[in-house]
């Protein structure tokens, strides 16, 4: 594995594109890279200035940043990585033109489209912090690089809430995961526990119902779940659902061994053996680096008008970030293109003004 010397992003060797400068070999993800890489090279001026910078990778960000592309608006995307929360679905039912499609595969189509059809500058990258000046904003990342842009979209999406109950620090990756794992031979032919009661913990219960002995679901509500998907989970002969029940401890010896769990407005407890837990209780919007420049709501989320812009002049945002209805893959992708058509009308308005 090599990595792209421009973008940050690793790539296979055999796969690569590949550029001699100086005596040296180089690795690109794409032409576009290996093109970049080259003028700077020549120039000595690595390129920080642009009009438009999207934030994030996940369904939203790329599809605003290919739209971007072919909208010819002079953009730049800095995303941690490609894919988000996507990368985590396993199945991925009726997203238009496919039945099914998993998240890692429909994460690769999306990053075939940025990087090879619809090439835009990207950087491999955690944004730190945006500041706003008079011709636009300052964007920081942690390699306290400054890239500058007159309009920005915001599309970091969600992370996953934790239980914050004893023994979840020390059993990470120990037997407490966060949403699915690749990997399900960790629990093959042991008992699991599932904690939520949304999609995402079905999605979790379906993969697991065939490889792991028992299966406990633990909800602190009625599941909801799309009920076709409910109904069909029901079915599992070595599923047991324990909805109305908070999970208040993990414990074991150095590995997870077991899952406590009370009865909601009781004192009764029972305790689950448990090789591995899943824990999928929702998600938490990464909103932070605009809470001081955009108006958020009380879940956190950046609060948008039909357009996607915000309450700070040239700041956009999309996807699960946000409070637009829905926070699915499909609907994220949907903002992103919407955020991207925004921005460009934002940027012919101000050089209109500028005339």
């Amino acid at each position: 594995m090599k990595k792209d010397p421009v973008c940050h992003m690793d790539v296979e060797e055999k796969d690569a594109i590949i550029a001699e400068c100086d005596g040296e070999t180089f690795y690109f993800c794409s032409e576009g890279c290996r093109d970049k890489f080259l003028k700077d090279r020549a120039c000595k001026l690595p390129r920080t200035t642009y009009d438009l910078i999207i934030i994030g990778g996940g369904p939203a960000g790329l599809t605003a940043a290919v739209y971007a592309a072919t909208l010819r608006i002079d953009a730049f995307l800095i995303a941690k990585d490609l894919g988000g929360q996507a990368i985590d679905s396993t199945k991925i039912e009726n997203y238009m033109g496919y039945d099914f499609i998993t998240g890692p595969e429909l994460t690769r189509r999306f990053q075939d489209q940025l990087i090879h059809s619809h090439y835009i500058d990207h950087l491999m990258s955690q944004v730190e912090k945006i500041e706003p000046f008079d011709e636009g904003f300052r964007v920081v990342t942690s390699e306290l690089r400054k890239y500058t842009a007159k309009a920005l979209i915001v599309a970091t999406g969600m992370t996953r809430r934790k239980l914050k109950i004893p023994g979840e620090e020390e059993f990470q990756r120990r037997g407490v995961f966060y949403g699915n794992i690749q990997d399900l031979a960790f629990v093959q032919g042991e008992d699991a526990v599932v904690v939520g009661g949304g999609n995402s913990a079905m999605q979790i219960v379906e993969n697991l119902h065939t490889v792991a002995k028992n299966i406990h679901l633990v909800s602190d509500s009625e599941l909801k779940a799309d009920p076709v998907v409910i109904e069909r989970i029901k079915k599992f002969k070595n599923l047991k659902i324990y909805e109305g029940y908070k999970t208040v401890e993990f414990k074991g010896n150095k590995i997870l061994s077991s899952v406590v769990i009370r009865r909601l407005a009781s004192e009764e407890t029972i305790e689950l053996p448990a090789k591995g837990v899943f824990v999928a209780i929702g998600l938490q919007p990464n909103s932070s680096l605009v809470s001081g420049l955009c108006e958020l709501n009380e879940r956190g989320e950046i609060i948008i008008n039909p357009d996607c812009s915000t309450s700070y002049t040239g700041i956009f945002a999309a996807g699960d970030v946000t409070n637009a209805f829905g926070k699915r893959i499909i609907i994220a992708s949907g903002e992103g293109a919407k955020a991207a058509m925004a921005a460009r009308q934002y940027l012919l308005d101000l050089r209109k003004k500028e005339k």
